[in-house]
């Protein structure tokens, strides 16, 4: 049967890290660990997780074998720098060789900043930006705690700089981390609300990379089947947070949309996120969710073939419905997912004033997310876009 579309024939690659998908596979960490050569591991985690069950049973798993650790659980959401640059003196004290991070994207994303300063022994402000370190971080395993970030398979850390009050996008092949153990039992313990702004941020992830400029046949595949999965799970997961079928199947949604995003990067949804965040110190996730509809409006006419073909993948009835009507449905949809999940925020209701719009655009458009979007953005086109979700 020959194929009646065209595929991406332009040269892509597509890289991932070894993964590891099941209940119990948390158990797995330490296994890794040791096969990777730890002599004393820099165990990454935050405050919130040190209180779990399942934490505690991965400490126990590394005593068992014999494996030594140091706890390192000074991260906040939107790590800042100052963070990486004391967990990475507690790295060197400690004589470290290898990092095992267990936590969420702020986690996993501050352990890489860790492993780029005690390799490359600069600040962490110094390597903002594509391929700018030199020296490969040190082995690294993650086990993810929440289904959204999908750090653990991606090229990308995002570093708060505090100072100056915007993140840091930092990407680099040598961030992918070597294993990431995605264990669906661990996100029992995630509230509803946090489980909500975990599955914007997948959908986010998912939707961006499919219309990215650099998407390919590879992360195309994942990134649809991403989208699947989120539109016939997500609402049923928030009203049964325990069921351990719709928690793996929004895990396995973050798995594949992460591999789609970190393979074909992003757009505006995520350099618009990173200033509210690291400005505002805002939810990544919960930013998502309220910019994704005026992004792909702002986007549609530029990649319609391809929002048409998520319209399609969401169920959405587009069979003779034109370019403005599809739109308009798949717009419709995302607002009506938003409050379904229970976020019903807006940019204004988060502190966003309309003073600080042109800041936020400015700091949005240096962002290398936009070198990905389907339409190249303007800063004015940003401040429309933050106009629009006030």
């Amino acid at each position: 049967m020959i194929e009646n579309y065209d595929i991406e024939l332009e040269m892509r690659k597509f890289i991932s890290p070894e993964f590891v998908f099941g209940i119990d596979s948390r158990f797995k960490a330490a296994n890794f660990c040791k096969k990777l050569g730890a002599r004393k591991i820099f165990l990454a985690t935050d405050s919130r997780i040190l209180k779990t069950f399942w934490f505690v049973e991965i400490l126990t798993s590394l005593q068992k074998i014999g494996l030594e650790y140091t706890i390192f659980s000074a991260i906040s959401p939107n790590p800042r720098d100052f963070e990486v640059m004391a967990g990475s003196e507690i790295y060197k004290q400690e004589k470290c060789n290898l990092i095992l991070a267990v936590g969420g994207g702020s986690v996993v994303d501050c352990a890489k900043g860790v492993g780029i300063v005690v390799s490359n022994l600069q600040h962490i402000r110094n390597f903002e930006g594509v391929d700018m370190f030199t020296n490969p971080i040190p082995p690294m395993v993650c086990v993810p705690s929440t289904a959204g970030a999908s750090s653990d398979v991606s090229q990308f850390a995002i570093i708060n700089n505090f100072e100056g009050k915007y993140k840091m996008v930092l990407i680099s092949k040598a961030l992918v981390p070597d294993v990431s153990i995605l264990d669906p039992l661990v996100l029992t313990t995630k509230d509803s609300y946090l489980t909500a702004c975990n599955g914007m941020n997948a959908l986010s992830h998912a939707i961006e990379a499919y219309v990215s400029s650099a998407a390919s046949e590879f992360n195309n595949l994942h990134a649809l089947e991403a989208i699947r999965l989120i539109n016939n799970n997500f609402v049923q997961c928030l009203s049964d947070l325990n069921n351990l079928q719709f928690r793996a199947k929004m895990m396995l949604a973050s798995l594949y949309a992460g591999l789609a995003f970190s393979n074909a990067s992003l757009g505006c949804v995520h350099s618009m996120s990173h200033s509210l965040g690291g400005f505002l110190d805002l939810s990544h996730g919960e930013c998502n969710a309220i910019l994704l509809p005026h992004v792909v409006d702002f986007n549609f006419s530029s990649a319609s073939y391809k929002y048409r073909k998520i319209a399609e993948v969401l169920n959405l009835n587009t069979l003779n419905s034109n370019d403005s009507e599809v739109k308009q449905k798949l717009i419709n949809y995302l607002l009506n997912l938003k409050e379904k999940v229970n976020i019903k925020t807006s940019l204004k209701t988060k502190g966003v004033s309309s003073d600080l719009i042109p800041t936020l655009a400015s700091n949005a458009i240096n962002d290398p997310c936009n070198a990905t979007n389907p339409r190249p953005p303007k800063r004015k086109d940003l401040e429309t876009i933050f106009t629009q979700a006030m």
